[in-house]
Order: C-alpha cells, then sequence, then structure tokens
C-alpha cells in the first residue's frame, strides 16, 4: 500500500492539491488498515486525511534544494523499468 505513496518534493510542475490528498489518504489507509472505514469510523478517519494533508502541504512548501527540479514522466520512465526488471522473470519480492 504504501508503495503507491509518490515523493511530491521537487518537481516541475509542482506536486498538485490532488496528489497531496492522495498521498495522505494512502498513509492514513496503511495507518488505520482501513481501505475504506466504517460509517463509525469515517468522520475520523476524514478528518486524519485532511490533517495529514495539510501538513504534508506545509513541509513541501518549506523544503529547499539546490537541485534542479525533476521531471515527472522520465521519472515515471524510470520506475517502470525498475518495475519491468523487479518483475522481468514472473518472481515478486
Amino acid at each position: 500500500m504504501c508503495r503507491s505513496i509518490k515523493t511530491l518534493f521537487n518537481f516541475d510542475p509542482p506536486a498538485t492539491e490532488l496528489e497531496i490528498r492522495d498521498a495522505a489518504l494512502q498513509f492514513v489507509r496503511k495507518l488505520s488498515g482501513f481501505n475504506v472505514p466504517s460509517q463509525a469510523n469515517e468522520a475520523a478517519f476524514e478528518r486524519a486525511v485532511e490533517q495529514v494533508a495539510a501538513s504534508a502541504r506545509e513541509l513541501v512548501a518549506s523544503l529547499r534544494t539546490h537541485a534542479a527540479p525533476r521531471n515527472r514522466e522520465v521519472e515515471a520512465a524510470r520506475a517502470k523499468a525498475r518495475a519491468l526488471a523487479r518483475f522481468a522473470d514472473g518472481r515478486r519480492g
């Protein structure tokens, strides 16, 4: 589940609100153990997603680097190549 949380800092174009919220959602899912919370836990779950998203937004906005921004397409191609190499022999792990 956490493998779907992507790096959000130092990309051009910058991370979108949707990307930040998606990462927060994955984080809260991992912590809670719920993919979809029950009605009894839904409010707490959504509140946690919003709080984690706000913290992530603040963190990404406050980080500084001298490195050039990374290109999303190049990074996606690298990730795809790694996945192909990892699973090329038909094994998982």
